[in-house]
C-alpha cells in the first residue's frame, strides 16, 4: 500500500491483529467485517473514494460518499486530487473530522405514503410490475417502469400499492417524491427532489451541494451497493426525473406521469406500463368496497354510476362519498341527478372537453356542500403552492383560524382535499384545475390579495425577529387582515420560513405573472437575507421574478433592488463576472431613478466582487463613492458598514493606521444607532489590526468580544469569521490546540451557512496549523481543498494563501520543484491584490532560489 507500513505497523495503528491483516491481504477472508475495513481505512487515512474502493473490494456496500465538487464529471482516477476536508468529506484526524454527510445511513428511509384504502383490481398491471422486478433481480440491471395514463386514473395508487407489496425486497429502504409535474404553477425542480432524497439518505442540509449535477452524482454514490426502491410520482417531463434515476444494480425506480416519457424509454431503458381506465367490473367493485351492499342491490345503477365517472378511480371515490353521505337515497336517483348535471355541463362546453364527465362528478359533489364549504373549495383551488395550512386557508377565505379548520375538515371528509403531513392539506391537480373555474373574478382577486398579504406580512415579521438591525432596509408592509402564526421567537420564525419557503417562491412567481407586482418585489426584497443563508437556487428564482414584475410595472427602483440581490446570489455561487454585470446594471438603474441609497448599496456590493477578483483599486473606489452617499443621505448604519469595509481594504494593503481609524469611526456609529451586529464587525476589524501588529493579547480580547456579540445577535457568518480569526491568532502564538479547535468550529459553521469563501479561509488556517505541528501531508490536504474551493469561486486572496501554504508544505517535505511553482503562483496573486504578502513571498522565493544554487 502507498502508506509503506509493515503488517505489524498497520496492526498496531488500526487495532487489528497482524494475522487478520495477513488473511485479508492474501484473500483468505472473502468478506471481512465492516468494522475491520473501517479501522483499516482510518489507520491508512484513506480518502472517501479510496474507502469506497476498499469496501467494494471487500464485498461490502460502500459507505455514504460525498464526492468533492472537483471530481464531478471525471472518470475514476482522472480528476484532481481528492480535497479531504471539502464539504461532506473526511478531514484528516485531528482536524475537521468526518461531517454528518459522509457517514453511513443512521436509519432506513421509509418514505412511501400510506397505501390507498380499498384498492381494487389492477391484477394484470401488478403482475407486470412484479415481472419487471424479477428481471431486475435476475438480470442485475436497473429497471425503470414508467406508469403513464390520464389524470385521476390511479397511477399513484397503483405505484404506492405495489411498492408496499414489494417493500421487503428492498431492505435498504424506499424513497418517494411527488414531483407535482402537472401543478398549474410550480412543478418540483429536480434539484429540490434530489435535496429531499439526500436528506433522507443521511446528508445534513448544509452539506447538500448547490449544483444539480453535484447533487445527482452524490445521490447515485449513496445508492451504490444498496437495494432501494425509488418512486418518482407525477413527473411532468423526462428532464425532471432523469437525475433521480439510480445508476447501479440493486435499485429499482418507478415513475408515474400523464406523459408517455418516450425519452425515458428510448434512452434509459424504461419499461412503459400504460394504465387505462378501470374495467367496468373493477369500477363497480371499487364502488362496492366504498359504498357497500347498495351496489349489489342495484348493479345496473352501479354500472351506470361507474360510467358517469368515466371509470376513473378519483371520480369514483368522490361519487361514492356522496352516496355514503346520503344513505337513504337510491343509487338510481343519484345516477339521474348526475345525468342532469352532465347534460348541463355538456351544453356549456362547446369544445367537447373530454373531462366533462369528471367535472360533472365534481360539480355534483360541490353542489352538496353548504355555502361556506363551497366557497372555501373554490378559493382553496387558487392557492399557488403544493399544499397549505390553516393560516393560508383563513387568508383565502377571510375567516378565523377556527372556521378555517372546520371547513378544511369538512372538505377532507368529502375527498375534495387530502390531509398531508404536519397539519397541512393538498388538493388533487384535477380538483385544483376545476375549483378556480367556480370563482368569480372579483372573488378570486380579493382572495389572492388576502393570501399574498398574509405571506408578505408573516415573512416580514419573521425577518424582523431574525434580523432586527436591518428592518429599515426592508420594504414596509401592511399588517395582514387575517390570522398570522406566531413568529416572535427566532426558532419559530426560522421554522416558519423553512416550512413555507417553496410556497413563498411559488407565490412570488404567481404574483409576478398575474398582476401583483408590488407583492412579488416586496416579498423578494423582504426574504433576501434569509435566502442567502443556503437557499441560492430559490434566491435566483424569486429575485428573477421580482425583476420581471418590477420591469412590467415600470418600477425602476424595485428592478434595481432585484438586480442587486441577483448579483449577490451569483457572487455567492462563484459567478463573479455575471455578478459584476448585474450589480453594474443596478448602479446605473438606481442613478437613473434618483435612488441614492440603492446606488450606494449596489456600489458596496460591487466592491465585494472586485475585492474577490483581485481589483483592489476599483473596489476601494466603489466603497468611497458609497460612503459619500451614505454620509450625505444620513444613513448612519450603512455609512458605518462602508467605513468597516474600507477598514478591511486598508488592512489588506498594510495600512494599519488608516484601518484603525476607519474601524473606530464605524464602531462609534454602530454604537450610536444600536446596531450590535455592526458593533461586532467593527470590533472584529480592530482585532485583525492588532493581530497584524503582533499585539496578540489585544487581538484576542477584541475578537472574543466580537464573537460574544455575534452569538448574541445570531450572526452565524460573523461568528464563523471571528472563530477563524481567533484560530489565526492562536497559531501565530504557537498555541496549536486552541487554533485547531477554533478553525474546526469555523469550518463547521461556514459549511452550514454555505459560505465558500469562509470555508476556504478555515481550510487554509487548518493547513497552516498542521504544518506548524509537523504534519505536512495533512496540511497539504487542507490547502489543496482550499485551493480547489477558492478557484471555484474566483477568490484570489484565498488562492494566494493556499499556494503560499502548499509552497511551505513542499519545501518542508524536500520537494523543491512543486514548492517553487506554488511560490510563483502565490507571488502572482498577492502582487495582483497589491498586498504586503507579495514582498514576503518574493523574499522567500529569492531565499529558496539562493539555497538551490548553493546546493548545485
Amino acid at each position: 500500500m502507498a502508506a509503506r507500513l509493515t503488517q505489524e505497523e498497520l496492526a498496531e495503528r488500526s487495532g487489528l491483529s497482524a494475522r487478520a491483516i495477513s488473511d485479508m491481504e492474501r484473500g483468505r477472508r472473502s468478506r471481512p467485517y465492516r468494522r475491520s475495513v473501517g479501522k483499516l481505512a482510518a489507520a491508512l487515512e484513506l480518502s472517501q473514494f479510496a474507502l469506497a474502493e476498499l469496501a467494494t473490494a471487500a464485498g461490502l456496500a460502500p459507505p455514504a460518499l460525498a464526492p468533492p465538487a472537483d471530481r464531478v464529471g471525471y472518470p475514476a482516477g482522472h480528476g484532481p486530487a481528492d480535497p479531504a476536508g471539502a464539504p461532506g468529506t473526511a478531514g484528516p484526524p485531528g482536524t475537521a473530522g468526518v461531517s454528518s454527510a459522509s457517514r453511513p445511513l443512521s436509519g432506513v428511509p421509509r418514505q412511501l405514503p400510506a397505501a390507498v384504502g380499498h384498492f381494487v383490481g389492477r391484477e394484470a398491471e401488478l403482475k407486470a410490475l412484479n415481472g419487471l422486478l424479477d428481471q431486475a433481480c435476475h438480470g442485475g440491471a436497473v429497471v425503470i417502469s414508467a406508469i403513464d395514463g390520464t389524470a385521476g386514473v390511479g397511477k399513484t395508487a397503483l405505484a404506492v400499492h405495489w411498492a408496499h407489496q414489494v417493500a421487503e425486497r428492498f431492505p435498504d429502504g424506499q424513497l418517494y417524491v411527488n414531483l407535482r409535474g402537472y401543478d398549474p404553477d410550480q412543478p418540483m425542480p429536480a434539484a429540490e427532489a434530489l435535496a429531499g432524497f439526500l436528506r433522507a439518505l443521511g446528508v445534513a442540509r448544509p452539506d447538500i451541494p448547490v449544483e444539480v449535477a453535484e447533487r445527482a452524482a452524490w445521490y447515485r454514490s449513496l445508492l451504490a451497493g444498496r437495494r432501494m426502491l425509488v418512486v418518482a410520482d407525477n413527473a411532468g417531463s423526462v428532464e425532471q426525473v432523469r437525475s433521480l434515476l439510480p445508476g447501479t444494480p440493486g435499485c429499482v425506480a418507478v415513475v408515474t406521469s400523464r406523459d408517455s416519457l418516450a425519452g425515458l424509454v428510448a434512452r434509459d431503458g424504461a419499461q412503459r406500463l400504460d394504465l387505462d381506465l378501470l374495467p367496468s367490473g373493477e369500477a363497480v367493485g371499487l364502488l362496492r368496497a366504498l359504498i357497500g351492499g347498495r351496489v349489489d342491490a342495484d348493479l345496473g345503477a352501479a354500472a351506470a354510476l361507474a360510467g358517469q365517472c368515466s371509470r376513473l378511480p378519483l371520480a369514483l371515490r368522490v361519487a361514492a362519498e356522496l352516496a355514503v353521505a346520503r344513505p337513504s337515497a337510491l343509487l338510481a336517483d343519484l345516477v339521474g341527478e348526475l345525468a342532469d348535471q352532465q347534460q348541463r355541463l355538456d351544453l356549456l362546453d362547446a369544445g367537447g372537453d373530454p373531462r366533462t364527465a369528471v367535472r360533472a362528478v365534481f360539480s355534483w359533489s360541490y353542489r352538496s356542500l353548504d355555502a361556506r364549504a363551497a366557497r372555501a373549495f373554490r378559493l382553496l383551488g387558487l392557492h399557488p403552492g403544493p399544499d397549505l395550512d390553516r393560516y393560508a386557508a383563513a387568508a383565502l377565505t377571510g375567516s378565523t383560524l377556527e372556521q378555517a379548520g372546520h371547513v378544511l375538515d369538512e372538505l377532507a371528509r368529502a375527498h375534495l382535499i387530502q390531509a398531508a403531513r404536519g397539519g397541512r392539506y393538498a388538493m388533487h391537480d384535477l380538483l385544483r384545475a376545476y375549483a378556480p373555474e367556480l370563482a368569480a373574478d372579483q372573488e378570486r382577486r380579493a382572495a389572492l390579495t388576502r393570501l399574498f398579504d398574509h405571506y408578505l406580512h408573516t415573512a416580514a415579521a419573521a425577518m424582523d425577529t431574525l434580523f432586527p438591525a436591518e428592518r429599515h432596509r426592508r420594504p414596509r408592509v401592511p399588517r395582514s387582515a387575517t390570522p398570522a402564526p406566531p413568529v416572535g421567537d427566532p426558532a419559530a420564525a426560522r421554522a416558519w420560513l423553512d416550512a413555507e419557503r417553496a410556497i413563498l417562491v411559488a407565490s412570488a412567481a404567481y404574483a409576478a405573472a398575474h398582476g401583483w407586482s408590488a407583492h412579488a418585489t416586496h416579498l423578494a426584497a423582504t426574504l433576501f437575507r434569509y435566502l442567502e443563508g443556503g437557499h441560492d437556487l430559490d434566491a435566483v428564482t424569486i429575485h428573477s421574478h421580482a425583476r420581471y414584475a418590477a420591469a412590467q410595472a415600470g418600477d425602476r427602483i424595485a428592478e434595481a433592488t432585484a438586480l442587486n440581490d441577483l448579483g449577490l446570489a451569483d457572487f455567492r455561487q462563484g459567478r463573479c463576472e455575471q455578478a459584476a454585470s448585474l450589480l453594474q446594471q443596478a448602479v446605473a438603474l438606481s442613478r437613473e431613478a434618483g435612488d441614492q441609497t440603492g446606488e450606494a448599496r449596489a456600489l458596496g456590493n460591487l466592491s465585494l466582487v472586485d475585492f474577490q477578483r483581485g481589483r483592489s483599486q476599483e473596489a476601494t473606489g466603489c466603497l468611497r463613492q458609497a460612503l459619500a452617499i451614505f454620509h450625505e443621505t444620513g444613513d448612519r448604519t450603512s455609512e458605518a458598514r462602508a467605513l468597516g469595509s474600507l477598514g478591511l481594504a486598508d488592512l489588506r494593503q498594510g495600512r494599519c493606521q488608516q484601518a484603525t481609524s476607519h474601524f473606530h469611526q464605524a464602531l462609534a456609529l454602530f454604537r450610536g444607532v444600536g446596531d450590535r451586529t455592526g458593533e461586532a464587525h467593527a470590533l472584529s476589524g480592530l482585532g485583525l489590526v492588532s493581530s497584524q501588529q503582533s499585539r496578540f493579547r489585544e487581538a484576542s480580547k477584541r475578537l472574543q468580544q466580537a464573537l460574544t456579540l455575534f452569538r448574541e445577535t445570531g450572526d452565524r457568518s460573523g461568528e464563523a469569521y471571528a472563530l477563524s480569526n481567533l484560530g489565526d491568532v492562536h497559531r501565530r502564538q504557537g498555541r496549536s490546540q486552541p487554533a485547531t479547535r477554533h478553525h474546526e468550529q469555523a469550518l463547521t459553521l461556514f459549511r452550514e451557512i454555505r459560505n465558500q469563501a469562509g470555508e476556504a479561509k478555515a481550510l487554509n488556517g487548518l493547513g497552516e496549523v498542521l504544518l506548524g505541528t509537523g504534519h505536512p501531508e495533512q496540511a497539504r490536504t487542507q490547502h489543496t481543498s482550499a485551493l480547489a474551493l477558492a478557484r471555484r469561486i474566483a477568490d484570489q486572496h484565498q488562492q494566494a494563501r493556499a499556494h503560499h501554504g502548499l509552497a511551505h508544505v513542499y519545501q518542508a517535505t524536500g520537494d523543491p520543484g512543486p514548492a517553487r511553482q506554488h511560490w510563483h503562483e502565490a507571488l502572482t496573486r498577492y502582487s495582483d491584490l497589491g498586498v504586503p504578502e507579495a514582498d514576503q513571498v518574493r523574499a522567500q522565493l529569492a531565499a529558496t532560489d539562493n539555497h538551490d544554487h548553493r546546493v548545485l
